[in-house]
């Protein structure tokens, strides 16, 4: 009797994981043929997986029972009090040119639109209600994309930096598949947007220091970063994690995906430095996981090796994925980056914003405001 319940309880949730992974297509496809073994070849490939450059525990021991006490017992408030504040008219303001040359939109966790030297690149789109595989449980948005899909400009290529749901989404990606847009992807993630049909002439798999040039000759270069892979299938060959430098004639910018702080970043300040503007993960964060995430503090570590001008946060404020109350990354980065003189940009969701003037020099941090301090502890009192 006992058996029989636990077998249907198993097929039920099979069924049921079936049904809301789109018929498990959303896992993704596996790396074979060419592609693994193009993987294989690769020095990030040691064994039989994808290794970091310095030796990288995914967390400190010691920590699993006080992040396991914060996740059931923390106080915090994970979740804003009240809907955030976005810009409302996206599309018109990206219709009229950069007077720098250089634009960043940021559109909601990694998401983000660089406008550079006449190119227009995509990084980790998510336009999808959750971080998950699945369309009904998961991590789900705190606000909705302050741009529609349908509005976004034409684009000159997609980045992406790993294969974590958070950055890789299968109906985003599809949607923008069906534009003909290119893909820059690091080595293995190309399997899985073949498994959604993309076809193989708008996929381009990078391992650390390839490079493609794209529209107005800018380079878009993969650099090294210190993370893990995984998408729910733990017998699978795992993909490739990458850091993106996006090098213009005029600009330069950095993204860094999901990393924590490694030795890398002072070589990929070297080779293609200096950056105009350092896009780094500030959120999501736990003292555990210091070496696969940076944090506020790491962030501001991470932007000293890269020697940018300015730093622009990005992996925070659209999933909860970690213990800490909602704008503590952002709050804690503008403290800290006060005291070390560090110029920092906080634009509001679906703000366009210049990182430089039309001379060249770093913007003043004054053209953004901690716009997170205006909402009130608790609801409802929120404001107009």
């Amino acid at each position: 009797m006992l058996f029989g319940l636990l077998v249907a309880s198993l097929v039920t949730l099979v069924v049921l994981t079936w049904i809301s992974t789109d018929h498990f297509r959303s896992f993704g496809g596996a790396p074979a043929g060419e592609r693994l073994e193009r993987m294989r070849a690769s020095k990030q490939f040691v064994g039989d997986k994808f290794q970091n450059a310095e030796p990288t525990s995914l967390m400190v021991q010691s920590s699993y029972w006080n992040a396991f006490k914060l996740w059931l017992f923390g106080k915090e408030m994970r979740v804003p009090s009240c809907p955030l504040p976005m810009v409302t008219d996206t599309a018109a303001r990206l219709a009229v040119p950069a007077a720098s040359g250089l634009r960043v939109t940021w559109l909601g966790h990694s998401s983000t639109l660089i406008e550079i030297d006449g190119a227009r690149i995509l990084t980790d789109p998510m336009w999808g209600e959750r971080a998950s595989p699945s369309r009904w449980v998961g991590p789900s948005r705190m606000h909705p994309p302050p741009l529609a899909l349908a509005d976004l400009p034409p684009v000159d290529a997609v980045v992406i930096s790993h294969e974590h749901y958070d950055h890789l989404d299968m109906r985003t990606i599809e949607a923008l598949g069906a534009r003909g847009v290119t893909f820059h992807v690091p080595l293995g993630v190309g399997a899985h947007l073949a498994a959604w049909g993309i076809p193989i002439a708008q996929i381009v798999e990078h391992d650390w220091w390839q490079e493609a040039t794209i529209a107005g000759g800018v380079r878009i270069v993969s650099t090294p970063a210190r993370h893990f892979n995984g998408r729910g299938i733990p017998w699978r060959v795992g993909a490739l994690w990458t850091s993106w430098s996006i090098v213009g004639p005029h600009h330069r910018l950095f993204f860094s995906g999901d990393t924590g702080l490694t030795d890398g970043f002072t070589e990929v300040a070297r080779r293609e430095g200096p950056f105009d503007v350092a896009m780094l993960e500030i959120g999501q964060y736990h003292e555990s996981w210091g070496a696969i995430h940076l944090g506020p503090v790491g962030a501001l570590e991470a932007f000293a090796r890269l020697g940018a001008k300015t730093l622009i946060p990005i992996h925070w404020g659209t999933f909860v994925l970690a213990y800490h109350a909602w704008s503590e990354p952002a709050e804690t980065l503008v403290d800290e980056a006060q005291k070390r003189g560090v110029s920092v940009l906080t634009p509001r969701l679906g703000e366009p914003i210049e990182p430089v003037t039309a001379s060249g020099a770093a913007a003043p941090p004054s053209t953004t405001t901690p716009w997170w301090r205006a909402l009130p502890p608790i609801a409802p009192k929120c404001p107009d």
